[in-house]
């Protein structure tokens, strides 16, 4: 009878404790699933590959896919990727695109904020954004521009 009275003890403060917030799950939780970016690059184009490294370590799973110059210019083209707005990779993230050399926060905040634009851009290969840091240090001033499906562009961030 006192180890019946024991384990009912036991088992009341355990939900208590729970109900109060202070008790330690019984199981972990399923780590959550990283948000998947798919890349359309060179092969040969080793910023783009400094770019995905950068890209995986701020937590997103990327995949990648390794066009020729043709092949990459029409992605771009399909995805309303104008000259003006430009580089040499793009990536699509929860159907949003993703042109260029992009630093992560951008694009956290872009899929937070979930804005009803075709995607974001840094046009050309900005001096020390991600994956184009130089060895010096130097870094140009840029900015990243949201684009809409009608070709507007506004500012979205400045670096």
């Amino acid at each position: 009878m006192l180890k019946v009275l024991i384990a009912l003890s036991l088992a009341a403060g355990s939900w208590a404790a729970m109900s109060t917030g202070h008790a330690t799950p019984l199981r972990a939780s399923a780590p959550a699933a990283k948000t998947v970016m798919h890349v359309y690059k060179s092969a040969t184009c080793g910023c783009c590959k400094a770019w995905v490294q950068k890209m995986e370590a701020a937590g997103f799973e990327v995949r990648v896919t390794d066009l020729g110059e043709d092949a990459l210019q029409a992605e771009k083209t399909k995805r309303g990727v104008g000259d003006d707005l430009a580089s040499c990779h793009t990536a699509i993230v929860n159907g949003y695109v993703v042109e260029g050399h992009v630093p992560a926060e951008d694009i956290n905040r872009l899929l937070k904020e979930k804005p009803a634009i075709v995607g974001i851009a840094a046009p050309g290969m900005p001096a020390g954004s991600p994956g184009m840091e130089m060895p010096n240090g130097a870094k140009d001033s840029y900015n990243v521009v949201a684009f809409t499906k009608a070709g507007k562009t506004t500012v979205f961030a400045r670096h």
